[in-house]
């Protein structure tokens, strides 16, 4: 399969597990899809030039979704029991960078998430631009699946 190189990035799906795939799935933008190697120094006794660097674990940063915001929406109810009422049902979530096909050209699987912000951007009479509400998610980590 020939692949265009390099692939756009506004052509992406959002897919939650457990939630329908209408409203639920249509984002602005996604961030947070990336993994550091946190590393431990070691001093080697009679060598004082230089330090070993040993890795420890990975470190995934919280997922940033972006979109227009939804009046009814199974996603926003699913966060408000986490913020509101303190009920936690992690969720896994699929994230699809598409070609013109709408294919997928890579898909990434994130693991166990769970909302840890929700915000609304600010309301402003002199501005005409749409309302965007931004959900913060924290996850285990994830895997790419193709």
């Amino acid at each position: 399969m020939a692949y265009d190189y390099p692939p756009v990035g506004f052509h992406f799906s959002v897919s939650f597990t457990g939630l329908e795939e209408d409203v639920e799935t249509q984002f602005q933008s996604v961030s947070g899809l990336s993994v550091d190697m946190e590393t431990e120094e070691f001093a080697e006794g009679g060598e004082n030039r230089f330090k070993h660097k040993f890795p420890v674990k990975t470190k995934y940063p919280n997922l940033v979704l972006k979109r227009g915001m939804a009046v009814e929406s199974e996603l926003i109810q699913w966060c408000r029991d986490a913020m509101e009422g303190f009920e936690f049902a992690p969720k896994d979530l699929t994230i699809r960078l598409l070609n013109e096909k709408h294919e997928p050209l890579r898909t990434w699987n994130v693991v166990h998430a769970f909302p840890v912000k929700w915000a609304i951007d600010d309301f402003n009479a002199q501005e005409s631009k749409l309302v965007i509400e931004t959900l913060e998610f924290s996850y285990h980590y994830f895997k790419i699946l193709d």
